[in-house]
């Protein structure tokens, strides 16, 4: 067997200790059940899931409970392992899962259900009291993403895969003809080429800025061609068995960049480059962004600076921990997180750098990155 493949056997055991833990951690708080709502926490826990299913943990056993899809092919019906929650798929695609769950911690004894309030509507809560009129609905809080922070070894290998396919769909569009293309055009097709090469998708929105609009953070692709002397800020990432990677270059098209340009792009790649050397075990999250914002701060660029420089990622593409000045806590090995700083200036364009690492001690050779595409100033 390859390595880092694991047989579904031993995945269904590594779902099984997940569960376990949060069974552990609802317990200590005094529920006896928990209702996991959120999509991503569900899949964490139970791996590949039906679309909308939510997660009992109950004091008896353990429903993933699905509303049937009448376009999705019929889920098998041979009976679970022992380590794997039973499927309860309901009948007709009207019923809500969430208050079937609670229904079902009613019967089997429970008194109190702890919720993902921060996942549920209003009006979705209201239906869990009216469905268990006499369990004590408690918070769940955010206890299934505090789990997810530290990442084992194949969830790093997937996003290690993941962060392979950004860079290679990244690296064949820059050896293409770039200038007249319009961004909704590159951005399109490097969606297509994340999907050629084996990506399930896109991890996020793909961004493509060029001229005035490089650098902007959030900017969505717009018709605007692409100009000769322009800054191209490229932000990418895949989504590969669900676990996602980030990576963001800034070039210059043309034959040289202005001054200006280099200027501009060489003080956020040292902020970039001060960021990923801070990524350590045991390094305050506060820290991190404070090394990344000295930097563009002591040039002058302070007052155009973002909320953060950096953050999670994993089954979602943004994540605990958060890299900004209030962020708490501490990072601890095996939590993968984005380095990202950036610089707009209205009207001029501007520099993103991004890249996806995992936190490793200096023992093993430091942070380990996993989007290498080249942060040379390339003219294109």
């Amino acid at each position: 067997m390859p390595p880092g493949v694991r047989t579904l056997g031993t995945m269904s055991e590594v779902y099984a200790a997940r569960r376990a833990r949060l069974h552990d951690q609802c317990t200590a708080a005094g529920s006896a059940a928990a209702l996991v709502s959120r999509p991503a926490n569900v899949r964490y826990l139970c791996g590949a899931v039906p679309p909308g299913a939510v997660l009992l943990l109950g004091p008896v056993q353990d429903v993933l409970v699905a509303a049937e899809v009448p376009s999705v092919p019929p889920l098998p019906s041979a009976p679970p392992r022992a380590e794997e929650p039973r499927l309860l798929v309901l009948p007709g695609a009207e019923g809500d899962p969430a208050a079937a769950a609670a229904d079902l911690a009613a019967a089997d004894g429970a008194e109190s259900l702890a919720v993902e309030e921060h996942d549920l509507t209003v009006a979705r809560h209201r239906a869990l009291g009216a469905a268990a009129p006499r369990i004590r609905l408690a918070d769940l809080g955010r206890a299934v993403e505090q789990l997810r922070i530290v990442k084992d070894d194949e969830e790093i290998s997937c996003m290690r895969i993941a962060g392979e396919l950004a860079d290679q769909a990244l690296g064949e569009l820059l050896e293409s003809i770039l200038v007249g293309r319009t961004e909704r055009h590159l951005a399109l097709e490097l969606e297509r080429r994340l999907v050629d090469h084996g990506a399930d998708g896109p991890a996020f929105p793909t961004v493509v800025a060029a001229g005035p609009n490089a650098g902007r953070p959030g900017h969505l692709p717009t018709d605007r061609r692409v100009e000769e002397g322009d800054f191209l800020t490229i932000r990418l990432g895949a989504d590969y068995r669900g676990y996602r990677c980030q990576v963001g270059r800034t070039f210059v098209v043309g034959p040289s960049p202005a001054d200006w340009q280099v200027e501009l792009y060489d003080v956020v790649f040292a902020a970039q480059r001060a960021g990923r050397e801070a990524l350590l075990p045991g390094r305050a999250c506060r820290d991190v962004d404070r090394v990344t914002r000295q930097v563009l701060d002591a040039a002058g660029y302070g007052d155009v600076l973002e909320p953060r420089t950096g953050h999670g990622v994993g089954l979602e593409i943004d994540e605990d921990p958060r890299l900004s000045p209030s962020a708490m806590g501490k990072l601890d090995a095996c939590v993968p997180v984005t380095v990202e700083p950036g610089v707009h200036l209205p009207g001029r364009g501007g520099v993103r750098i991004d890249d996806t690492l995992v936190v490793r001690p200096e023992a093993d050779g430091g942070p380990e990155l996993l989007t290498i595409t080249t942060k040379e100033l390339l003219a294109l």
